[in-house]
């Protein structure tokens, strides 16, 4: 079962500016992964579902968040049926993120109040979504439609909270220019947690980018 409500999740995306989007099969490794982003001032990380046994690497992060890491909310990415995020929030996830619109999920999601995050691409999803009780929307994949997209959709839809993911780094200029246009927050996966940091396992620095990238995001905002 969830220990935040969907409200609460929402509004911890809103006041960090960024998710962390994660996923690694070797659980200890994941655990020091989520220490460094914990440390570095992030409250979230989406772990995303994308390997053989995920669910077994989730459950033990989530034990351990609830254990070590008081008010890090967990959640789980590239989920696509409704079986899978049933399961999922069995295992306590606090939001569910998919790479399409699936009305399945948004079902039994609300059924338990937890945050579902659908990947649209055009404002007809959008709206769809929203009518099914959407907090914040995932645009997915980000890099495709861009910043002017964004602007596009807030125009005569103000109300509209959106989260790009894909196409999004750390660096100042590429999140000045989602801000700018009026994100509620970013997904940020590999170009946060890189490949080179997992190999050498620096978590040290890797919590330092963490930090730095909470900061920037503050005073663009600012």
């Amino acid at each position: 079962m969830a220990k935040y409500s969907r409200i609460e999740v929402a509004t911890v995306m809103k006041e960090n500016g960024m998710v962390p989007l994660f996923f690694h099969s070797d659980i200890e490794l994941s655990k020091k992964v989520l220490k460094a982003c914990y440390d570095g001032g992030s409250r979230l990380m989406e772990f995303t579902s994308r390997g053989d046994f995920a669910f077994e690497v989730f459950g033990a992060l989530n034990k351990y968040a609830l254990a070590e890491l008081p008010g890090m909310i967990l959640g789980v990415g590239s989920v696509t049926d409704a079986a899978a995020a049933s399961l999922y929030m069995q295992l306590g996830a606090n939001f569910i993120v998919t790479p399409v619109l699936r009305e399945d999920i948004a079902l039994v999601c609300n059924r338990r109040k937890v945050l579902w995050s659908p990947g649209c691409g055009t404002l007809t999803e959008i709206a769809r979504a929203e009518e099914l009780g959407c907090e914040i929307v995932k645009l997915f994949p980000g890099d495709v439609y861009g910043p002017q997209f964004i602007k596009g959709i807030k125009g005569p839809c103000p109300w509209t909270s959106i989260m790009p993911t894909g196409g999004v780094s750390t660096n100042r200029e590429n999140l000045k220019s989602w801000f700018d246009a009026g994100v509620t927050c970013v997904g940020i996966g590999s170009q946060l947690i890189s490949s080179e940091i997992l190999a050498n396992k620096d978590f040290e620095g890797l919590r330092l980018k963490v930090q730095e990238t909470l900061l920037t995001i503050k005073e663009l905002r600012s």
